[in-house]
């Protein structure tokens, strides 16, 4: 059986992830390829939970140590009950935030080391890297504005302030930087339509 692809969407908040799933999902159904949507963190039951404490406002201060250990805890169980059984299956997966969101918010915003989120990386998910990750991309007070704007209450992250989500976006794109010929960026600050032509002509390829 043909091993399916692996798609990952990354960025700051209020970049429109959410929106732009969805739009791949059907265009990906479109071209009659099975699609599982997912979301890190989370993804399995457990690995759930890990979320909720994980993005909690009112739970006990995480130390940076233990924020990074539950993000690949979370990880860990989602690659071995989730992606890798569904690759494997033939399906695509198509999932909300990775890897590259660790190096962004753990690293960039926590200020750990890369050298540490690599080390995990390699032991939990030993040569497994996503096929193609689209990086959708704003200014962070343009992010901001927009998640400002949604009805649910913010979580321990959106609470962070302005100069946090900077050092983030300076870390997604030193991992565009290095490493772009599996991330894509897409100016996520475009009208909607064009935002989208320009996920559908990154996706193109994997579709031959």
């Amino acid at each position: 059986m043909i091993r399916g692809k692996f798609i990952t969407l990354e960025g700051t908040e209020g970049v429109g992830k959410t929106t732009n799933l969805r739009f791949i999902k059907e265009l990906l159904e479109q071209h009659g390829i099975q699609v599982v949507t997912t979301r890190e963190p989370g993804g399995t039951f457990l690995a759930e939970k890990i979320r909720e404490l994980l993005l909690d406002p009112d739970s006990e201060i995480l130390s940076e140590q233990a924020e990074l250990l539950l993000v690949f805890a979370a990880r860990a169980q989602h690659l071995k009950h989730v992606i890798e059984p569904a690759l494997a299956q033939g399906l695509w997966v198509l999932c909300d935030r990775f890897t590259d969101a660790t190096y962004a918010y753990q690293g960039g915003g926590r200020n750990m080391k890369a050298s540490t989120i690599e080390w995990l990386e390699q032991w939990v998910q030993g040569s497994l890297r996503p096929d193609l990750t689209l990086l959708l991309d704003a200014p962070v007070d343009v992010g901001m504005e927009r998640a400002k704007k949604r009805q649910d209450s913010p979580d321990r992250f959106e609470l962070e302030k302005s100069n946090f989500f900077e050092h983030v976006r300076r870390a997604y794109l030193l991992q565009m930087e290095l490493h772009p010929e599996r991330i894509k960026l897409i100016k996520a600050n475009q009208p909607l339509a064009e935002v989208q032509r320009a996920i559908a002509d990154a996706i193109r390829p994997l579709l031959r």
